[in-house]
């Protein structure tokens, strides 16, 4: 089964991490980790750190620690014993039971990723281990990409001028549902609103010129995230240079997220880039995004971010110039990049960068 060998190549990140740190288990119960061990199954009821059930992996064999309130689902559902995870539940209000158990399982020192409590806490070094995607991740982001696109793009498409931010945001949602996507977070803006606010909210105002629509979607695990334009307005010739303008910035960001270079050094050329193309301060008005998986950004890259970029690693940067934004997701490899988000049915705009064309979503105009 394509899920076990996923699986097999996760079992032996971890162990491998237990070995360097002297442990005898590690045990993982943050959504995101769960969901990366699992091979893109559900711990939890909502959005958030923590899910109901964690995964604890010993040198030789793997369990689940949970309450008898999700153990029936983790089993039929989640098909967790199925992928050779023993299953031990403890009774809801027996505070104690999980940190016995883990300790008993592990048979001595344990670390976790959420807590220093019963033994070191690895939440950075689980994450990182989870940058190289593999080839079943890459599949499934794939899926999940195409899904997004259409569901923002659809929505993009259908949107009329008057409708209300709210009203847009409940259609992304609700179509995301219906594609077993689950949002996390979803933006609809509009007009004035768009440049006076990086991250606004939607309200209850109708949409007049000009919508920025999107967000973070999370599919079997893995978040996808992407931004479109609407505009019910012909467009100035000064909107659409800027618009395309920050999608070279982003493209030059992606082409230099190439394995073994830094965080930083992709960092450094979009920021170079935006000095060259004329916006050097709007570099220093938003975040420019980062690495992207199990969280919709594993961290916002800033310059003391010095690691490695790793081979079929995801990438969402975000730049932006006020009043626009260049924003989907990529796998990055030494072979080249990988789209995950990109235009279904919206038009298309190429761009080049050090000789490598890019085709990326333009604004859609609807003005008739």
């Amino acid at each position: 089964m394509q899920e076990n060998r996923e699986l097999k190549e996760k079992l032996g990140r971890i162990r491998g991490l237990m070995a360097e740190r002297g442990l005898k288990g590690i045990y993982v119960k943050r959504q995101d980790n769960f969901g990366w061990l699992s091979c893109g199954h559900v711990s939890y009821l909502g959005p958030g750190e923590m899910g109901n059930c964690g995964l604890l992996v010993t040198e030789e064999r793997q369990y689940a620690v949970t309450t008898n309130i999700e153990a029936p689902r983790m089993k039929e559902e989640e098909v967790l014993e199925e992928l050779g995870f023993e299953i031990h539940a403890g009774v809801w209000h027996d505070e104690g039971f999980e940190r016995r158990t883990v300790q008993e399982l592990a048979g001595g020192a344990a670390g976790s990723d959420f807590t220093d409590a019963w033994g070191p806490n690895l939440a950075g070094d689980i994450q990182k281990l989870r940058f190289s995607l593999t080839g079943e991740e890459i599949s499934r982001y794939i899926t999940g990409g195409r899904l997004v696109s259409r569901l923002v793009e659809e929505v993009g498409m259908t949107m009329r001028a008057g409708d209300t931010e709210l009203s847009v945001a409940g259609r992304l949602n609700d179509l995301a549902r219906q594609s077993n996507v689950e949002p996390l977070s979803v933006f609809c803006t509009s007009d004035e609103r768009i440049y006076k606010f990086r991250h606004a909210i939607p309200t209850e105002k109708p949409v007049r010129e000009r919508a920025q629509i999107g967000g973070n979607y999370r599919y079997k695990g893995l978040v996808l995230c992407c931004t479109r334009y609407v505009n019910f307005v012909p467009l100035t010739e000064e909107l659409k240079k800027q618009y395309r303008d920050n999608v070279e910035i982003d493209c030059t960001m992606i082409r230099n997220s190439r394995p073994g270079n830094t965080f930083a050094q992709a960092l450094e050329a979009g920021k170079e880039a935006y000095e060259r193309l004329g916006y050097g301060e709007e570099f220093h008005l938003h975040h420019q995004g980062g690495p992207i998986g199990y969280a919709p950004r594993d961290y916002r890259v800033g310059f003391s971010h010095q690691g490695v970029i790793a081979e079929n690693q995801a990438f969402c940067w975000n730049p932006s110039i006020t009043g626009t934004k260049s924003e989907d997701t990529v796998v990055v490899s030494s072979q080249g990049e990988t789209f995950l988000t990109g235009p279904y049915l919206y038009p298309a705009i190429q761009v080049e960068v050090d000789g490598h064309t890019y085709v990326r979503p333009d604004i859609l105009v609807k003005c008739f």
